[in-house]
């Protein structure tokens, strides 16, 4: 398991443990011990002393911050109104949830979840290739055949070497990989992204962006090293509830999705990244990437948000360490 992601499970669990623990004293609280929880255990407790005091300095910050705008985390409406913790499996993310921890009452039919990230801001991780069809898994519209006609050379050739031996580096291949491959997919993915906005104009632009942001409203904790950065999307109007007469401390407005994807256009002076830019505010970019210095039959994405409407809530908290 790559680093990031196993920093990333850590610091799921100690935000997990760490509600747990101030929650069992205010309100009746479990945690479902499913495959997820286990893994994020075994890799939290694989850190050093030091690693782990970090973890636990960021989550309980968050714990603080979190019940003052979450009044029903800690509160109840009868004995049987358990709060369940739970930490969510991967596959989630394949469908558009791309929240980690999720806190849900069954009894109040409430739910609000966290995105943990430990040292980086990316949004998603999908791949392209020669099969996935990226406008259904998306935006619910399928690619057009001229699309994969367009591409299916390249991830032909690219899974041709992968078949013939694993090992071959991308270098005792192409002398421009950018020029041979990143750009040409790229071009042709653009022009995809433009034809599916053409078949659905009214619900394309907010079903895109909501896909790859978080089809579920969710707070985003961002750690670093002396910061503690905590977002807020709340495109649905799901967080921030009152419990009763208790009203959350701070307001987080409601996030605006785009109705319109305005332009998507190559990054300046760069051949494998595309940035979208929508109306209120929001920017993505997409840069595609070989995961491994090996060929392989699909490529990567890292997509990341660069830019989000005004109404954005953010907060951050300087976090002390040793």
């Amino acid at each position: 398991m790559v680093k990031q992601t196993k920093t990333g499970k850590a610091f799921e669990y100690s935000i997990l443990v760490e509600f747990y623990n101030r929650l069992n004293k205010l309100t009746r609280v479990s945690i479902v011990k499913n495959e997820p929880f286990n893994t994020a255990k075994k890799y939290f407790e694989s850190f050093d002393a030091d690693e782990k005091d970090a973890y636990v300095l960021n989550a309980s910050a968050a714990v603080n911050f979190l019940m003052d705008i979450e009044p029903r985390l800690s509160h109840g409406i009868s004995e049987k109104d358990e709060l369940q913790l739970e930490i969510a499996n991967d596959k989630k993310g394949q469908s558009g949830d791309v929240r980690d921890v999720i806190f849900i009452r069954s009894i109040q039919k409430w739910e609000i979840g966290i995105s943990a990230k430990n040292n980086h801001r990316a949004l998603k991780h999908s791949r392209l290739s020669g099969q996935l069809n990226f406008g259904k898994k998306w935006a619910g519209i399928k690619c057009s055949d001229s699309y994969f006609e367009e591409i299916s050379p390249i991830f032909d050739k690219l899974s041709s070497i992968n078949r013939q031996n694993k090992n071959t580096t991308w270098d005792e291949v192409f002398q421009d990989k950018n020029k041979e491959v990143y750009t040409p997919i790229l071009e042709a993915f653009k022009k995809e992204i433009l034809l599916i906005q053409e078949k659905d104009k009214k619900n394309f632009a907010a079903s895109l962006v909501s896909y790859l942001v978080g089809n579920n409203d969710f707070y985003k904790l961002i750690k670093s090293k002396y910061k503690l950065e905590i977002q807020a999307f709340n495109m649905k109007g799901t967080l921030n509830q009152p419990f009763k007469n208790i009203k959350p401390r701070a307001t987080i407005p409601k996030l605006k999705l785009p109705s319109r994807l305005i332009e998507l256009t190559f990054k300046p002076n760069n051949h494998n990244t595309l940035i979208a830019y929508f109306d209120e505010g929001w920017q993505i970019s997409f840069r595609i990437h070989s995961a491994k210095s090996t060929i392989e039959s699909s490529l990567k994405f890292d997509i990341n948000l660069i830019s989000t409407p005004h109404t954005l809530f953010t907060n951050h908290l300087f976090i002390g360490t040793k």
